[in-house]
């Protein structure tokens, strides 16, 4: 069944910046939200991920999203019509559609096309000499309000998190080992 827990709804509540784990296996996904994990992310099929953790299942970009609640729509890798289609194919398949945007001009293309709820904020592309967590937040002001926001950073570490806090950030993707060292410190003073 997919569509059934809301990834929107789980990075939005609470205080504080959401974890949304990547993991590779069920036993990650379950030691995911044993650490304090909003959502998992997974780049491949998963067998026994619904019954290993309850949270929400977001499917990165790759291949058919199988046992989702949300999916990633690149945008990099779409025109226009093409971006239409693999959004609308999405939400007709119940799932909410995470728009992966990296420069204005496809934030600005997403939202003119699309209108999506959630961006996830990417450093790709840039030249080596660009430090992705400044990528990432230069982005986020185009963000319009009431959307929500996901930054990927890899390789975040707790300063990362705070500094995404901070600026606004609903949500960070981070690999399963950080999530217990990422989210037992406090929420930082906005």
């Amino acid at each position: 069944m997919t569509g059934a827990r809301r990834l929107s709804q789980a990075i939005s509540e609470g205080d504080g910046i959401s974890v949304i784990a990547t993991v590779a296996d069920a036993g990650a996904a379950e030691a995911a939200e044993t650490q304090g994990a909003e959502a998992i992310a997974l780049g491949g099929s998963v067998p026994d991920v619904r019954t290993a953790t309850s949270l929400p299942v977001l499917w990165l970009p790759a291949s058919d999203p199988a046992d989702a609640d949300a999916c990633v729509v690149v945008v990099e890798e779409s025109d226009g019509d093409s971006l239409e289609e693999r959004y609308h194919a999405a939400v007709e398949r119940g799932l909410e559609c995470v728009v992966d945007v990296r420069t204005e001009e496809e934030l600005e293309l997403a939202l003119e096309r699309i209108e999506p709820e959630i961006f996830l904020i990417s450093p790709r592309g840039g030249d080596g000499d660009d430090d992705p967590l400044e990528r990432v937040l230069d982005l986020l002001p185009d963000v319009p309000a009431g959307k929500l926001a996901i930054a990927d950073v890899p390789g975040a570490d707790r300063e990362t998190v705070v500094a995404l806090e901070r600026a606004g950030f609903d949500a960070v993707l981070v690999a399963v080992g950080d999530v217990a060292h990422l989210v037992a410190a406090e929420p930082p003073p906005v």
